[in-house]
């Protein structure tokens, strides 16, 4: 691999991130340095996809903690509890945004019914906040690995959205992560995009990325994918998740169901690459998602010019639920989960 970009980092200034909004026109990293900042930064979008909101705000909430001035234990964790809940209304869908602030939560009382100091607590929620985002970036490297021998040689693979390493907690990601694991594992494949509207993470970002690392790609339009699968141009398709059900149910980007039912139609083998904290065992099918809707002008307008006209009604979901009977296999650090999912995650979860 070329690619090695990290979207999201700690410093002793804050916390830096990429700012996504621009790319491909411009590289340009922000220093975020409240957790106000941090917040900001994942409702509007500067960094995107699930794994990545999962670090960002583990280091949120870190940075919360760094810049509380009391001395007072108790304080702190009133501070921290308000930092969690400042962070954790960013993005509803995105479960790895509330695994990493139960993660973080618990390792404050842990420190704290150790008896430890302000000083010393702020350094465990460091450490962990580091952990997490290490942890992501191993978990990464494990779903390419055995996502990439689920893919046939001489093969193209079609994607929606990015879930590359711009989602993540960096390097590999988790859908371009499989590609990316085939390619290591010295088969020939290519890449169909989806642009992805309204927000063009296919066309911006995920074509970016395929490029900077010379796998072969082509972005196409999001109602033509139909099309190349009819013609025999897609093998598989390939797709991250923001959150998954206890049932294999799978939240992912708005049009995802309609590739998987195309995917469906055409014999396609249809995958999901997310980590297991991607999982929510605690939704039991996907009608307990929550769905994120946003600001109608991401579709009116494309930067400041506007398409639609004044006054019309818009529907702005940023997610659908893709039923887990259109789901090939669940490709997780774990291994490679299929049908009954309810069971075969299950079972990754206690090993």
């Amino acid at each position: 691999m070329k690619l090695n970009i990290i979207p999201v980092k700690w410093s002793e200034e804050g916390v830096l991130m990429l700012d996504q909004r621009l790319l491909p026109a411009e590289e340009k990293w922000l220093t975020l340095k409240t957790y106000n900042d941090v917040a900001a930064g994942i409702k509007d979008m500067v960094v995107r996809g699930a794994p990545a909101i999962g670090v960002s705000a583990a280091y949120g909430v870190a940075l919360g903690a760094k810049n509380f001035v009391g001395t007072s234990v108790a304080d702190l964790e009133d501070e921290i509890d308000y930092v969690c809940e400042v962070l954790g209304a960013t993005r509803p869908t995105a479960v790895n945004l509330f695994w990493a602030i139960d993660r973080i939560k618990r390792t404050f009382r842990a420190a704290k019914d150790e008896g430890k100091t302000v000083s010393e607590i702020k350094e465990a929620l460091l450490t962990d906040a580091k952990a997490i985002h290490e942890e992501d970036i191993e978990s990464q490297r494990l779903i390419a690995q055995f996502g990439g021998e689920l893919l046939e040689d001489n093969s193209t693979i079609l994607t929606h959205c990015n879930a590359g390493a711009l989602a993540t907690g960096g390097v590999w990601g988790t859908a371009l992560g499989v590609v990316r694991g085939a390619v290591d594992q010295g088969k020939n494949v290519s890449v169909i995009a989806d642009e992805t509207r309204p927000y063009l993470q296919g066309a911006r970002l995920t074509a970016w990325e395929l490029l900077q690392d010379d796998i072969p790609v082509t972005l196409i339009t999001d109602n033509m994918s139909g099309h190349l699968m009819k013609k025999g141009r897609v093998q598989a398709v390939v797709v991250g998740s923001d959150r998954i059900a206890a049932n294999g149910d799978v939240a992912n980007k708005i049009g995802t169901y309609m590739v998987a039912v195309l995917a469906r139609q055409h014999g396609i083998p249809f995958y999901v690459a997310a980590p297991l904290s991607t999982v929510d065992m605690n939704s039991p099918t996907g009608d307990d998602i929550p769905i994120e809707e946003r600001d109608p002008r991401e579709i009116t307008h494309v930067r400041e010019m506007r398409l639609a006209p004044e006054g019309i009604n818009v529907s702005n979901y940023a997610f659908d639920v893709t039923p887990n009977e259109l789901v090939s296999a669940i490709i997780t650090e774990k291994g490679v989960a299929r049908a009954p999912f309810s069971e075969s995650l299950r079972r990754q979860f206690e090993e």
